[in-house]
């Protein structure tokens, strides 16, 4: 009998729901002799399904549950395969694990779920008395059936031996068909694994496909756009090498304009001059007028008050030609000094603008490119005159635009042109954009004359006031 580790399955048993008949226990005797190994024989017929978890166990008659058996073997699977006769099976329990005592037992046949299959009838495990078999032999017979048990004892011998290595074969093949079914779980376990793999790798593939194909599509726009950067470079340098040398025009005539700044700068300086020199003529002018005045006053009352000659009256006459003489030459002056004003009021105007130019010229390259790329006017944008087309087309690339294309013609443009710029060119005060504030603020520096509504600058309060004078002797 096999003992193994592994316990059995067993069951409570419902008489209802056994099927005893599904295997049939064969040739057991009523009586087996205690002390020797014992032979079961069984069918197992077509209604079971026979299973390495099933047993066969020796139960005391009268048990309730499977699991009150004496001993047990596990069930050897059929080699043969199923018949409709049923398949005969064979099972040794060795005498160890008999029972000793002689109540009565039976075979019974368990399957993998506990429940019973079949059962065998009744036995007992004792010595066979001289009550249940009376046997009548003569002496020849007895030599002959000592013969035989002797023949049956040697052979009997030789087949337990023979069992025995079959047994033992057995429990190898067994065991290397249960390392054959490991094995094969093994091996449907790793196919599995590898056809998930294949799976895997299949979808993987699909995936890299689908990625390569986005990335040639990729790499063709990629491609695309790079003809067109190199296109656009190509442009680019091309455009700069152009700005370069609008560049480099704007530098030399910036040069240009500052040689003329300086030379306007020579020219104002000159005229101050002039106009010092006619204001000191002026003064000496005044100051005869005065004196002429102030002879005149002195001949005229006494010529009133003692009535004067003929030849004193003479005298008056030609005193009052020569008043008359000196306020003609007065006014002409006086005429030729308002020329010389407003002569330097513009010439000051336009010195001012040449040195916001100037101070402007200093600003970065790249903002000197950056106005040299606006269009440049040429000789049919401008007005009919040659001299003012001329200096539109030569100017036309300044910062803030062309300063003389109408201020020659017009101080007062260049004037607006100046305030543009929200600072006052008097005392540098920079404005926000709201141009009425600054308006008011360079009113402020003015003084208007009353009488002709001639603006003056606070600093040339001395001007004014001799302008006032002159209306006075009018």
């Amino acid at each position: 009998m096999d003992e193994t580790s592994d316990e059995p399955q067993t069951s409570v048993v419902f008489l209802d729901n056994c099927h005893f008949s599904h295997v049939v226990f064969n040739n057991v005797e009523k009586f087996y002799i205690p002390g020797g190994d014992i032979t079961c024989h069984y069918t197992l017929t077509q209604n079971i399904v026979p299973h390495r978890k099933d047993w066969v166990g020796i139960f005391r008659v009268g048990w309730k549950t499977t699991r009150e058996y004496y001993t047990f073997t596990w069930a050897p699977l059929p080699s043969d395969t199923p018949s409709d006769t049923g398949v005969q099976q064979q099972i040794q329990f060795k005498a160890y694990y008999l029972p000793k005592d002689d109540e009565y037992y039976q075979f019974c046949y368990i399957d993998q779920d506990g429940m019973v299959r079949g059962a065998s009838v009744p036995f007992q495990f004792r010595a066979q008395t001289e009550d249940d078999i009376l046997v009548v032999t003569t002496q020849g017979e007895v030599e002959e059936i000592d013969l035989q048990n002797k023949n049956l004892h040697k052979e009997n011998e030789e087949l337990k031996a023979s069992s025995a290595s079959l047994e033992k074969q057995n429990m190898d093949l067994q065991e290397e068909l249960n390392k054959m079914h490991i094995n094969k779980k093994e091996l449907q376990n790793s196919l599995e694994s590898l056809r998930s793999n294949t799976e895997k790798l299949e979808l993987e593939l699909n995936s890299l496909k689908k990625e390569n194909k986005h990335l040639k599509e990729l790499d063709h726009c990629r491609e695309a756009e790079l003809h067109q950067l190199k296109e656009q470079i190509q442009n680019v340098t091309s455009d700069k090498d152009h700005l370069e040398t609008r560049l480099k025009s704007a530098l030399v005539h910036m040069d240009q304009l500052q040689s003329q700044v300086l030379n306007y700068e020579k020219e104002v300086e000159s005229l101050t001059w002039a106009e010092r020199e006619k204001t000191e003529e002026l003064e000496s002018l005044k100051e005869k007028n005065l004196q002429l005045h102030a002879i005149a006053n002195q001949q005229v009352k006494p010529c009133l008050s003692t009535g004067v000659r003929g030849g004193t009256r003479q005298q008056n006459h030609d005193l009052m030609k020569e008043l008359e003489e000196q306020k003609r030459l007065f006014q002409i002056l006086q005429a030729k000094k308002d020329e010389a004003d407003e002569e330097n009021r513009k010439l000051r105007e336009e010195n001012r603008l040449l040195k916001y130019l100037s101070q402007a010229g200093e600003v970065s390259s790249f903002s000197a490119v950056s106005q040299a790329q606006a269009p440049v006017p040429g000789p049919e944008g401008t007005s009919s005159s040659s001299s003012s087309s001329s200096s539109s087309s030569s100017i036309g690339g300044l910062l803030f635009g062309n300063p003389y294309s109408a201020a020659g013609a017009n101080p007062r443009a260049g004037a607006a042109d100046l305030a543009s710029i929200r600072k006052c060119p008097t005392c540098k005060e920079v404005f926000p954009e709201d141009i009425k504030i600054c308006e008011a603020h360079g009113q402020s520096h003015l003084l208007q004359c009353p009488l002709c509504s001639e603006t003056f600058e606070k600093s040339n309060k001395q001007v004014f006031e001799d302008h006032l004078f002159c209306h006075g002797l009018e």
